[in-house]
């Protein structure tokens, strides 16, 4: 079996040192490897900038400071905020989702309040609100999905009512790859007075995000998925939500006067920031952002849809097995095979040097919609090609021979 890398059609796969040649890695929804350029952000941040942020009034701090603020700034303009005060950093678009759900949800919500969610939403999508509801009375709904696997934008305009006060959804999913119609659940929200919230996880790494044109409330996303580093997020939300929103975590940075009688707190976004932050993880952040501009995110999407649609249809070939999720999926290709455990597809892929990931993927209530529970996904990045796709079709040849 041939397994000599060709070259992708984005000619990127020299610049992740993590990927040796004949190693298909398929495993960018779980998380992205990193490019040269975001690995040397860390290691000179760490190596010969580093210093804490903020709090200094030496030279290197400072700078540190004016880096990290740089970063802020070009989040903001990333995903076509109106300002850098809007961008909250955080560890991950679990934490943002958590932030979002106990602050301004644990404030606003109600007995009588209701919460929109969708059947194919990550579990970090879910959990937050359910612990949110039931401290505050609240009700959960889900909007159901197409035949094609797309959250039913008609079915939740039917269920919508005026005692919805958030709609929160995928932007992509993890598991189906669908891509939201962001500005119509923007619209049919706010027709009822409530607000949006959009995981962007998916989104933000394969295609274009303005949260100005999509119209949402509040949008999260993680930088390990963005090719950037764990342990750093965002959360962007509407300035005026913001300066709404009580602190989540106390500590230090996000105060304006301690004593022990009263504290008052700091403006946003620093209010929602307590603690030392993960400066260097900012930085590579930063990094990550401009490697992904360097190449388009509009190249980048045309470039993964190519491979989705080659992968559908070889995968679509074996009478044997199932694929998910619409033809014009995102990034992302999920599917089972009839009598095998989606465990036993990933180890016998990972023998033939092809990584995917397996499971219920954080979605057990979409499995249950799927009438499984567990599916093998691949899922695509700018270091993959043809070839990559190639090795996935071969593996799975190899899987139907083994439990023929």
């Amino acid at each position: 079996m041939d397994m000599a890398r060709i070259t992708s059609p984005l000619d990127r796969v020299a610049d992740f040192p993590a990927i040796p040649a004949g190693w298909a890695y398929l495993d960018t929804a779980a998380t992205a490897q990193k490019p040269k350029a975001v690995i040397e952000a860390i290691t000179r941040a760490y190596g010969e900038t580093y210093a804490t942020v903020h709090r200094g009034v030496y030279q290197r701090s400072a700078e540190m400071t004016i880096a990290f603020e740089a970063s802020r700034r070009r989040v903001a303009e990333f995903i076509g905020a109106g300002a850098a005060e809007e961008v909250v950093f955080v560890r991950g678009a679990t934490e943002g989702i958590n932030l979002v759900a106990q602050s301004w949800g644990g404030s606003v919500l109600k007995p009588g309040n209701r919460i929109m969610l969708s059947t194919l939403e990550h579990h970090s999508n879910i959990v937050p609100w359910q612990l949110v509801a039931e401290r505050t009375g609240a009700t959960i709904d889900v909007a159901p999905l197409t035949a094609d696997g797309r959250i039913d934008l008609d079915a939740m305009a039917g269920m919508l009512t005026e005692q919805h006060k958030l709609v929160a959804l995928a932007h992509v999913s993890n598991v189906l790859g669908s891509v939201l119609d962001a500005r119509r659940a923007a619209d049919l929200a706010h027709k009822v007075g409530a607000k949006l919230l959009l995981d962007g996880c998916q989104a933000v790494p394969r295609m274009p995000v303005d949260v100005a044109a999509l119209d949402c409330d509040f949008y999260v996303f993680s930088g390990h998925k963005l090719y950037g580093p764990t342990g750093i997020g965002v959360l962007w939300a509407r300035a005026e939500l913001l300066d709404a929103m009580p602190p989540w975590q106390g500590g230090g940075a996000m105060i304006d006067k301690v004593t022990f009688e009263r504290t008052t707190y700091a403006p946003p976004p620093a209010r929602f920031e307590a603690g030392t932050p993960h400066v260097v993880g900012v930085i590579g952040l930063h990094a990550a952002i401009d490697y992904v501009e360097s190449i388009g995110l509009a190249a980048i999407h045309a470039h993964e849809a190519a491979l989705v649609h080659e992968a559908r249809e070889a995968l679509s070939a074996f009478n044997s097995l199932r694929v998910f999720g619409p033809e014009d999926s995102a990034g992302i290709v999920s599917f089972a095979m009839e009598g095998v455990h989606p465990h036993d597809i990933g180890t016998i892929l990972d023998e033939s040097h092809v990584a995917i990931r397996a499971g219920h993927h954080c979605a057990q209530p979409l499995m249950a919609h799927l009438g499984v529970d567990a599916t093998a996904r691949a899922s695509f990045g700018v270091y993959n090609g043809r070839q990559d796709v190639e090795a996935l079709v071969r593996g799975i040849e190899r899987v139907t021979k083994i439990f023929a």
